[in-house]
């Protein structure tokens, strides 16, 4: 009963949190880490001493499933140069650099475990990647990469953390470069077969599946059956979830039903809302113990701080421009991708936050080394919660700030209009061509409020080009349409109080004004 009741209360925080950070306007993330640093000092307050595991398997894999979702695939795919030298190239390049650092600060460690706290650095968060870049609202192509890199590279991190942990606990800190590159190769692979099984199967499963509750509860089992199937095979957990993902997102319109689709979208997006929110919270709550279990001597701590903290900063952009300029020299690649201003890896460079895999890593950092040799652990983990806190902090803060100094071309909103409405131009060409087919079986009447609905959809589409400054037609329905829809529930409303109608009448009465007015209110933002 204690146990679910501070999971309640660290929930009831998160929430507290993220809407005190939307009111500020601040980024979510970064008001939670700040207030469960503050939250740890409070006396009495609950300590978390949180279990890896728990967050390899148990919070990972659903905020990585539903990233994978809303990732567009075709855009995934071309973007792919670019995701992989991030996830896989600038990871690998990150913890060798850091993993040389603290061997050069610390001679008498194995190097093998100097690199295992490089493979816990390396891999910017999808969380953190995916909160900010849309909040900051950075042009769509970068925010393509930045959610891409975030969701492979977890894989290339994990699996050279393990080969290293093995290295230094085994192998009495020798690290095989060739073993290295086999582990993340089979790894990965078998990551990948499993990611596929997991779209054939639950893509199946989908589409057999006509009630949308189920629909649900199948799509919440899905990220952890594909994780379990991975290990079981000691494949990557990430790469399978990721797959599975990408997969069904990109067929989820021929394998769910329309009440399917909004259910699961809505409960996805509450489960990332709560999850999101309690990660962040929980690695402020962390941090206290770490501070109590350090016994170094504080300006040699603060050195090797700012020598990791520098060395995962500087890593990023020493691989960044090389990655972005050097491949253009290829004819074929510049011809098809021509070289960006110099302000695209200055900013995919800044926001390389950490988050969630960092902090889990950092916890499964083993207790001692080969032979039960101690080693400074505790130290390690600091270093850890060192980065995930300044790169949220510092790099997430300033982002806005970077952005704006940039002055990124933002994706243009009038060629985004154009290209809808054109599309829908031709899908209400084949939606009335199917109507001349089947109106002569149907009354004229619903014919014509068909032709009329029809001919709605397109002069909306059409309207979004223009009406700066101006109420447009549909804005002025939509506006008058809203009036209407709250003065019939308040008759409804009534009409139950007063004992005229059951409580079901109500009910279905709610849910259809409740779903024209969502449609009104999405047509709003847009």
């Amino acid at each position: 009963m204690e146990a679910l009741f501070e999971v309640v209360v660290f929930l009831a925080i998160a929430t507290f949190g993220a809407a005190l950070a939307r009111r500020l306007g601040l980024l979510a993330p970064i008001l939670l880490v700040v207030l469960g640093l503050a939250l740890s000092y409070l006396p009495g307050f609950p300590q978390v001493r949180l279990d890896p595991d728990l967050v390899l398997v148990g919070i990972l894999p659903p905020l990585l499933y539903v990233a994978a979702l809303e990732t567009s695939v075709p855009a995934f795919r071309l973007n792919l140069r670019p995701i992989l030298l991030l996830a896989v190239g600038l990871v690998l390049f990150t913890a060798f650099v850091v993993g040389t650092v603290v061997y050069l600060l610390m001679p008498g460690l194995p190097y093998a475990i100097c690199l295992a706290l490089g493979a816990v650095v390396a891999p910017p968060d999808a969380v953190a990647a995916t909160a900010v870049a849309r909040r900051v609202g950075l042009p769509r192509r970068i925010v393509t990469i930045l959610e891409g890199e975030s969701l492979v590279n977890d894989a290339t991190a994990l699996v050279l953390l393990r080969v290293s942990i093995i290295a230094a606990t085994v192998s009495g800190g020798r690290v095989e470069f060739g073993e290295v590159a086999w582990e993340v190769l089979r790894s990965t692979g078998g990551g990948v077969l499993v990611g596929l099984l997991g779209v054939v199967v639950f893509g199946y499963l989908h589409k057999r599946t006509g009630d949308a509750l189920l629909d649900n509860a199948l799509s919440l089992i899905v990220p952890f059956a594909v994780v379990f199937a991975a290990e079981e095979i000691h494949a990557s957990g990430v790469v399978a979830v990721v797959v599975t993902g990408l997969g069904i997102g990109h067929k989820m319109p021929l394998l769910m039903s329309a009440a399917s689709r909004l259910q699961v979208g809505a409960f996805w997006r509450l489960a990332r809302f709560l999850l999101e929110g309690l990660v962040f919270l929980l690695v402020g709550l962390q941090l206290r113990d770490v501070v109590r279990d350090l016994d170094e001597p504080v300006g040699r701590l603060a050195a090797i701080t700012l020598a990791v903290l520098l060395a995962v900063f500087l890593s990023r952009f020493v691989w960044l421009f090389p990655a972005t300029y050097l491949a253009r020299l290829v004819p074929r690649v510049r011809r098809r991708d021509p070289a960006p201003p110099a302000r695209v890896p200055i900013i995919i460079g800044w926001a390389g936050m950490r988050g969630v895999v960092t902090l889990a890593a950092a916890l499964a950092l083993p207790l001692t080394l080969a032979g039960g040799r101690p080693y400074q652990r505790e130290l390690f983990i600091w270093l850890a919660f060192a980065v995930i806190v300044v790169t949220l902090v510092v790099q997430g803060a300033t982002l806005p700030l970077v952005a704006r100094r940039l002055k990124l071309p933002p994706d243009d909103p009038v060629q985004d209009a154009l290209s809808a409405a054109a599309v829908q131009q031709q899908a209400s060409k084949a939606a009335r061509d199917r109507l001349d087919e089947l109106a002569p079986g149907a009354p004229p009447s619903v014919v014509e409020r068909l032709r009329e609905l029809l001919q709605a959809r397109t002069n909306l589409a059409w309207e979004r080009l223009g009406g700066e400054g101006r109420e447009t037609p549909s804005q002025a329905y939509g506006r008058l349409r809203q009036e209407m829809i709250d003065a019939e529930r308040e008759v409804y409303r009534a009409a139950r109080d007063s004992g005229r109608i059951p409580e079901e009448v109500l009910v279905r009465a709610y849910r259809d004004l409740d779903l024209e007015e969502s449609l009104l209110t999405r047509e709003a933002d847009e």
